[in-house]
């Protein structure tokens, strides 16, 4: 299998890890530590360094409660983080929902546009067929960042996200965008309780029948912290576990912090002939 972007096509016979580069002051899992674009671009370079496949850039933070910046707050977060990242030689994604951000990140020559609210909000889907090739992660969440975690219900929860990627993928693809250019995500933590999540990943190899490359969030989640019992920076175990554990059931990408810990776990994976595709 193969994901389609602006200006690479990657491979998927062995699972990517796609780095996370948050340009935000309020991430839940960093507190902000790469908040300025100087540190975001140093950041980026020690992923690639670690072994990161593909940087994905954010500027709004998606954790519960947490603020929206403004368009111009988002766009001077991202815009000079992106404009470095794209001269390194490898596929940049952008984590974003707004058309404008999507317009200008993609006139800055990202290659992936990463949505939590898979091209719903006004004007983004829009914004990606204006351009060729774009590679595109729809990813499922229940509600939006503010309620997600207040009281989310599912009768079955893997059949309802599969349900809605399948929904998602059908209209995008008719809006325009190549079915190759388009993964799908989950989602991991948005919309879904722990108990959830563990159904999800326990039930996951069944989103495969859609057709299109898995892209999994795991890293540093609360319910990793819940199932661990520890703080969020103490989580780096658990999140290269839960990694693994969404790669034996056909995740072909997987977006971590944890770039080093993740690439060194699954190259033993890959000589013990564990993961296969």
């Amino acid at each position: 299998m193969w994901w389609q972007t602006r200006r690479f096509r990657l491979d998927l016979s062995r699972p990517l890890v796609m780095g996370i580069v948050n340009v935000t002051p309020d991430s839940f899992s960093d507190g902000g530590l790469h908040a300025s674009p100087e540190a975001a671009c140093q950041h980026c370079e020690q992923l690639l360094n670690e072994g990161a496949d593909i940087l994905d850039i954010g500027g709004e933070s998606t954790r519960p409660g947490a603020h929206t910046p403004s368009v111009a707050e988002e766009l001077a977060r991202v815009l000079p983080v992106v404009q470095h990242a794209v001269t390194l030689r490898v596929p940049v994604s952008v984590d974003t929902s707004r058309a404008e951000v999507i317009s200008a990140v993609l006139d800055a020559g990202a290659d992936i546009i990463n949505d939590v609210r898979a091209l719903q909000s006004p004007g983004s889907l829009q914004a990606v067929t204006r351009y060729t090739g774009v590679g595109v992660c729809l990813m499922h969440m229940q509600g939006d960042p503010h309620s997600m975690q207040q009281a989310p219900h599912y009768d079955d929860v893997v059949a309802e996200v599969q349900q809605f990627l399948a929904q998602r993928l059908a209209a995008v693809t008719q809006a325009g965008v190549p079915e190759d250019c388009i993964t799908l995500d989950p989602g991991y933590g948005f919309g879904k309780t722990a108990a959830h999540n563990v159904a999800l990943l326990q039930g996951q190899a069944a989103l495969s029948a859609l057709g299109r490359p898995l892209l999994i969030g795991w890293s540093r989640k609360r319910t990793l912290g819940e199932i661990t019992g520890k703080p969020v920076h103490e989580r780096v175990a658990a999140s290269v576990a839960a990694a693994l554990a969404a790669v034996s059931r056909g995740a072909h990408i997987v977006r971590v912090h944890d770039v080093a810990a993740t690439v060194d776990a699954l190259k033993v994976w890959a000589a013990a002939g564990l993961v296969t595709r």
